[in-house]
C-alpha cells in the first residue's frame, strides 16, 4: 500500500493563496511563503479600510452640506442643530446629495430648519 502525502491539499491551499495574491508586486504573488504574508496583510488593510470608508464618505457629506449651507448664510452646526430641534430626519448623506442636485429643495430645508 503506497503511503499517503499531502500533496493534493498542498497544491490546492498553496493555488488558492497564489491565486487571491494575483496582481500583487513580484514574489508577493509567486513565492508561497511571501505570497501568504501578503494575503494576510492584504486582508488587514482591507477590513480597516472598510471602517475608514464609511468615516471618510460620512466626512465628504459633511463638506458638501457645509458648502450648501454656507452658500445660504447658514453654518454646518447651526443647520444640523437646527434640523434635529424640529426633528427633520434626513441623514447626511440624503442631506449632500440634495445640496449637490437640486439646491432649491436644499435651500427649502435650510429656511425649513432655520426658521
Amino acid at each position: 500500500m503506497p503511503r499517503t502525502t499531502k500533496s493534493l491539499t498542498a497544491k490546492a491551499k498553496h493555488k488558492k493563496i497564489l491565486s487571491s495574491t494575483k496582481g500583487h508586486y513580484g514574489a508577493r504573488s509567486r513565492l508561497y511563503k511571501t505570497a501568504k504574508q501578503s494575503n494576510i496583510k492584504a486582508l488587514q488593510y482591507a477590513f480597516r479600510d472598510r471602517k475608514n470608508k464609511k468615516r471618510s464618505f460620512r466626512s465628504l457629506w459633511i463638506s458638501r452640506i457645509n458648502a450648501g449651507a454656507r452658500d445660504l448664510g447658514v453654518s454646518y452646526s447651526v443647520l444640523i442643530n437646527s434640523l434635529s430641534k424640529k426633528n427633520i430626519t434626513l441623514d447626511r448623506k440624503i442631506l449632500s446629495e440634495i445640496a449637490i442636485a437640486d439646491s432649491a429643495t436644499f435651500e427649502k430645508i435650510v429656511k425649513t430648519a432655520t426658521n
